[in-house]
């Protein structure tokens, strides 16, 4: 049976909502990667900053997805000042956590489904392969590095290709707005 990691950088998946206008049932996420096939679930991660004074919205999202099967993993958001803008900027950088649960992770998976568009994940696809495993990108194409698209080669999956499976039937586009359940964090 193979066995299947799912981390997810809840940042990068925040604004592909946005942009798609649905949201994601990350119960839906671990069912679709998991339970459909003659595989099982390892573990489940999900990375997001954190407001040092959580919101009750905040803490309810991370309370679903503890409930639903995912680690959560958070560190405190940052105010930084964009230096091109000098407009502030909340961050919180979590890549270095992903990779080390990629790493530290690795011998209770067989197949890694990172759920980011990000290209600093590049490197690690390379050392996940080289090892042996199999790596899926989840993300949208126009919100994608290049080079992680070139590390995942044909195991990019574009987000859209999974809304039947992946997305939210309880919530409609026109609450696009109202979708903080994940806090507005540049990685």
């Amino acid at each position: 049976m193979e066995r299947v990691s799912v981390f997810v950088d809840g940042s990068n998946m925040y604004y592909a909502q946005k942009r798609l206008g649905w949201f994601i049932d990350y119960r839906k996420v671990l069912n679709h990667f998991a339970w459909q096939r003659d595989c099982e679930l390892s573990e489940a991660y999900y990375f997001t900053g954190a407001d040092p004074q959580p919101r009750g919205r905040d803490s309810a999202f991370r309370e679903y997805l503890n409930h639903a099967g995912y680690t959560v993993r958070t560190k405190s958001i940052k105010q930084v000042t964009d230096d091109a803008t000098g407009e502030p900027i909340e961050k919180a950088d979590l890549d270095i956590e992903i990779v080390i649960d990629m790493f530290n992770t690795l011998s209770r998976y067989d197949t890694c489904v990172l759920m980011s568009g990000d290209g600093d994940f590049e490197r690690m696809l390379e050392v996940l392969r080289a090892r042996g495993k199999r790596v899926i990108v989840v993300a949208l194409p126009e919100m994608t590095a290049r080079e992680l698209r070139n590390a995942a080669g044909s195991n990019f999956v574009d987000l859209r290709q999974l809304e039947a499976s992946i997305a939210r039937t309880d919530r409609t586009p026109e609450h696009i707005e109202e979708l903080h359940e994940e806090p507005p964090v540049e990685d």
